[in-house]
């Protein structure tokens, strides 16, 4: 799919937003990163790491977005945990998770269960799906986002 427009889909956002596909990649790249939840270790990880690279991102017009399938009321409160300056998107229902097909069979102390598979989309100014990474490794995970968002056409 790269290269090529994605379904538009709304979901609930912190800030009290409605987070819009066709919205947000309106004029600018989007980076949409997919976690399993609030506040466990790799995910902080992950969610500090966006963070701090967040200003190099606006710098090149690059939005950026987290998305699980927690609760509003508990990304409101990862979001101010954390000092995160972009939004998390609540997605209880799945619907982006299916979308981008990241929900998973994983184990988890010997046990399956079904989850986010961490993962990673941008998008172009066009809005086109220009790049993924699936089952990431958070270490230089978001370093080698930016460096690919960098490249991209301004």
């Amino acid at each position: 799919m790269m290269n090529q427009s994605f379904p538009d889909f709304e979901l609930p956002s912190t800030s009290g937003q409605i987070f819009r596909l066709s919205e947000a990649t309106s004029g600018k790249s989007l980076v949409i990163y997919f976690y399993p939840k609030d506040n466990t270790p790799g995910c902080t990880t992950e969610g500090q790491d966006f963070r701090d690279a967040y200003p190099d991102f606006i710098k090149i017009g690059c939005e950026v977005v987290g998305i699980s399938r927690d609760s509003i009321k508990s990304h409101e409160g990862f979001k101010s945990k954390m000092d995160f300056p972009f939004h998390l998107i609540s997605d209880t229902d799945e619907a982006a998770c299916k979308l981008f097909g990241v929900i998973k069979m994983k184990n988890m102390y010997g046990k399956q269960v079904r989850g986010i598979e961490r993962s990673t989309f941008v998008f172009d100014r066009n809005g086109l799906l220009q790049r993924e990474w699936r089952g990431v490794k958070i270490p230089g995970h978001v370093q080698e986002v930016l460096d690919f968002v960098t490249g991209l056409p301004a």
